[in-house]
């Protein structure tokens, strides 16, 4: 079955050759066009016009289907939108943990439906606020947790058997959700009532966020030993959201996004088949994370394809027999590197645009950022508006009403179809530096040589350089904004949040079982010697009153420390 009719369109060549000849030639030769050239974001030429192109090998049944079924290009749930919207999900993070309680508590009053958490830097990369390198940076870029205690004030008084929780962190992922799992015992709410999502993408740190805490196979082992503990143990929790967002936030393409984001999937399927896991167990725990830039079309296009490949990996390379486990379900946030200082607040525009467009293109959840994010942390007022982006876009303007509206359209199915294509090249060229088999060597051999971090950086420098040139024109950057202003406010960062931070920590230090921390910290190391599965002991460490910051120190001292290819 195709597409098109080929009958009635075997004189459309024909027919565009002769509008070529008289219409738009009569109008060219009066108005000519703006540019020789129309390039997507990503640097894609643009065609002036798409039409049905019946000699390509396209059949709606294997290419499209219906939403809820293979290979669920045009959405992962039969009903999508008409059931139930997507989770508005705007991430907080700041201070200490009392502070970020506060502001999720505002943000769920304000018509939030799930909640997520950013971390600051020292967190992130596996040291305790009281370690020299935190200095300056406690609370700063986000919330800081050091302890099981810090987790507990974190989510105190907040339902978390009724609210999806997401920790947007990554080498550290598996001792910050041992501190969530102790929590949910503490306060009597069995594992099994969790829902949500820990990122633990442990290979997208070494190109994309950068915010690495040990080596590649030693993070990818803690990673793995989540997927497998979680997968017996917290079946409704999302093992890993593998991420394109922070590599596409570092300047990649589109197609660069979604191919190194399906080929970090990949290899972690593969880990967890080695584990003796089945697809059709984890796979329907795994879900993504994907960056929304301002080209509206190609971003559509962009996470359409990203179902569609992922679905025929999981089939036909991995035979997954569950739909489930075929799903590419995914978070959308709007890029905050797309946000300009100067006259802030037309980034609610931006945010409104890349908002629709992950709508559109059929997202689970969605963040959009702060319009005043190019100053400082997201203001309230700002978070609000993003909330408001939400609630407007999905009240108010009809796209809830019907499932991928853009589905059949010629330039929409041609550039899914292209994007897909790129993303697949992407992919096997990853393949070729391993084995020429698995994805998992070749992820490994592609951090080592530098190759995603490089392909990455002559994207952004590509992207750059149409910036400079003003061939891409961005309000604000390089098309003058005559009456800019500042935001109505800014968030004002306390001063005092770091030392109150370290205070908390030094107590609890000062007064627990140091014998029994340090026991429980010798059986962590073992375990991870061994390869034994880390995360019993660390949730032992844990409750035992480890840091963070010593736990991650054991790992260190069994994995050692990654040195950066240093690409530019």
């Amino acid at each position: 079955m195709t597409l098109y009719d080929e009958k009635p369109n075997d004189t459309l060549k024909e027919s565009e050759s002769k509008w070529k000849e008289n219409e738009l030639r009569n109008t060219l030769s009066k108005t000519p066009e703006s540019k020789e050239q129309f390039l997507s974001v990503s640097g894609r030429e643009i065609d002036r016009l798409y039409i049905p192109e019946p000699q390509t090998d396209f059949d709606y049944l294997d290419d499209l289907g219906f939403p809820g079924a293979y290979p669920f290009t045009r959405g992962v749930y039969p009903t999508m939108y008409r059931g139930r919207h997507w989770t508005r999900r705007q991430i907080a993070g700041f201070g200490t943990p009392s502070s970020t309680n506060e502001r999720y508590k505002f943000l769920l009053a304000r018509g939030q439906t799930g909640l997520s958490t950013d971390f600051d830097h020292p967190t992130l990369t596996g040291y305790d606020s009281l370690h020299p390198l935190s200095e300056g940076e406690v609370g700063r870029l986000g919330v800081a947790i050091d302890t099981n205690q810090d987790m507990s004030e974190l989510f105190d008084g907040i339902p978390i058997d009724q609210v999806s929780i997401s920790l947007t962190i990554n080498h550290p992922a598996i001792i910050l959700l041992s501190f969530l799992l102790n929590h949910a015992e503490k306060i009597g709410v069995p594992w099994e009532k969790l829902r949500g999502t820990v990122q633990n993408d442990s290979l997208k740190e070494f190109h994309g966020q950068k915010t690495f805490a040990l080596p590649p196979r030693g993070a990818y082992q803690m990673t793995m030993d989540v997927v497998e503990f979680c997968t017996k143990n917290v079946p409704n929790w999302n093992t890993i959201s593998i991420s394109g967002y922070h590599t596409r936030e570092a300047g990649s393409t589109a197609g660069q996004e979604l191919g190194f984001t399906l080929a970090q999937g990949m290899a972690y399927v593969e880990g967890g088949i080695e584990r003796g896991l089945s697809p059709d167990e984890f796979g329907p725990r795994l879900s993504f994370f994907f960056g929304v830039h301002m080209d509206f079309f190609e971003e559509i296009a962009k996470l359409r394809a990203a179902r569609r490949l992922w679905a025929k990996i999981m089939k036909e390379r991995f035979h997954a027999t569950d739909p489930r486990a075929m799903l590419c379900r995914f978070h959308c946030q709007t890029l905050g590197s797309t946000l300009i200082r100067e006259g802030a607040l037309n980034n609610l525009i931006r945010g409104s645009s890349q908002a629709l467009a992950a709508i559109l293109g059929g997202t689970q959840s969605l963040h959009v950022s702060g319009y005043d994010e190019a100053h400082e942390i997201p203001s309230e007022d700002a978070m609000r508006m993003s909330l408001n982006t939400q609630r407007i876009l999905g009240n108010e303007t009809g796209v809830v009403n019907t499932i991928d509206p853009l589905g059949g359209s010629f330039f929409i199915e041609q550039l899914t179809s292209q994007i897909e294509d790129e993303a697949w090249s992407y992919i096997e060229h990853i393949q070729g530096m391993g084995d020429g088999h698995g994805l998992q060597e070749g992820m490994f051999a592609a951090i080592e040589n530098g190759y995603i971090e490089r392909s990455i950086s002559e994207a952004a420098y590509e992207y750059q350089m149409r910036i400079e040139t003003g061939e891409y024109q961005v309000l604000g950057l390089n098309e003058r904004e005559e009456e800019s202003s500042l935001p109505p406010e800014l968030y004002e960062h306390d001063q005092e949040e770091e030392p109150r931070q370290i205070e908390r920590l030094q107590a609890i230090i000062e007064t627990r079982d140091s014998a029994k921390t340090n026991a429980a910290l010798a059986k962590l190391q073992n375990a991870a010697k061994e390869k034994q599965n880390s995360m019993p002991a660390i949730l032992e460490a844990a409750n035992a009153n480890a840091t963070e910051g010593e736990i991650m120190q054991a790992l260190r001292e069994v994995f050692g420390d990654h040195q950066d290819p240093g690409v530019f």
